[in-house]
């Protein structure tokens, strides 16, 4: 089964060429983080498409890096006040994801309790959404990632309504990047692939866009670094990030993500660089359930898995962080009970669990 009811417009100038895709109401209201939006040039290319197509905007630049269910319920309470008709996410994964979340709970009039019940998702406003970064591919998922601002959990749903109408992705939008921002949402894009493989849901129509995904980001994310204005690496980047939504849409997320949550959450560890820290060691200890998907893939991107670790470690993904055995136990609880879990192919023995976790644990 392949399903994706977005519309992608890509490369250069995209967001000129969507704007007869663009009207799908008459008040737009833009999601962003608190400077994304200006920095990256999509708001100042965007508000005069919009004047041309008579649509009002109004703007809500309150996202964080790790949206808050609360901040959820603050941008339904001002779309639904400024009457806004539909959507125009601007950012990385977490204004994208805002957006969803947002869209669900004014057309739903859900609560900051009721956004996880998908019983109740019954409709949305529609979505358009331009990322400026290229790591989630959330422009193409039905997902949604928050974090509860009672519980402090960070936590996922999904669903076919969460599914932006429109996608424009300008790798030109991605330019003013910094070198660790690059960095991290290029691993996070490469998570994604690698977990369309390691996945229970994994499709096999998808493999030669993870293989080719794979090769984009270890062929350009170098280069994208020591030349962050180099416009073909960005949209390579961009790219694979699209393949490893489009990717993981289909496939769901593994132990790979679950285990990452809780550094966030605890250490506000970018959701990427939580991804790559234990990115060799979850290919390890998935590959004796998958051998031949992991053989295949290195023989697609012409790389050995030993040339392929040393290009990861390459790159600043080695921490140290201190946790307490007490936090410990509650992370593998929380790790063990994630939905992600499901989806693996190997579910860890707590034991396991807990010495994947001593790999970046420093003692206390």
């Amino acid at each position: 089964m392949f399903y994706l009811p977005t519309r992608i417009i890509f490369g250069e100038n995209a967001l000129r060429e969507a704007a007869p895709h663009l009207a799908f109401g008459k008040r737009a209201l833009i999601v962003s983080g608190r400077s994304s939006a200006v920095k990256s040039g999509v708001l100042g290319d965007l508000i005069p498409i919009l004047n041309e197509l008579n649509i009002e905007h109004k703007i809500f630049a309150q996202i964080l890096e790790n949206p808050l269910t609360s901040q959820i319920i603050a941008g339904k309470e001002f779309l639904l006040e400024h009457g806004c008709d539909f959507i125009i996410a601007i950012g990385g994964g977490s204004p994208l994801d805002a957006a969803k979340a947002i869209a669900i709970a004014a057309a739903n009039d859900l609560s900051e309790d009721e956004l996880y019940q998908l019983d109740l998702h019954k409709k949305s406003y529609p979505i358009v959404a331009i990322p400026t970064t290229h790591g989630t591919g959330s422009e193409v998922t039905q997902y949604s990632v928050l974090t509860h601002t009672k519980t402090n959990k960070k936590a996922g749903f999904g669903s076919d309504l969460n599914f932006p109408r429109l996608a424009i992705v300008d790798p030109r939008y991605m330019t003013s990047l910094s070198p660790k921002v690059s960095l991290h949402t290029a691993l996070d894009a490469l998570s994604h692939l690698l977990e369309g493989l390691y996945s229970l849901s994994r499709n096999k129509h998808l493999y030669p866009m993870i293989h080719r995904g794979v090769r984009l980001i270890v062929d350009n994310l170098s280069l994208c670094l020591k030349e962050p204005n180099h416009l073909p690496a960005r949209e390579a980047l961009a790219l694979a990030s699209l393949y490893g939504g489009i990717t993981i849409a289909h496939t769901g997320t593994t132990l790979q993500h679950a285990i990452g949550y809780p550094f966030t959450s605890a250490f506000d560890t970018p959701h990427g660089l939580a991804n790559a820290m234990f990115m060799k060691e979850m290919m390890e200890f998935n590959q004796p359930n998958i051998p031949q998907l992991i053989d295949e893939l290195f023989k697609a991107i012409n790389m050995s898995k030993e040339e392929f670790y040393n290009w990861l470690e390459s790159f600043p993904i080695q921490i140290k962080v201190e946790i307490s055995d007490d936090e410990e136990e509650r992370w593998m609880d929380e790790i063990l009970g994630a939905r992600n879990i499901a989806a693996s192919p190997r579910v860890p023995t707590r034991d396991e669990l807990r010495a994947l976790i001593h790999t970046v644990k420093k003692g206390v």
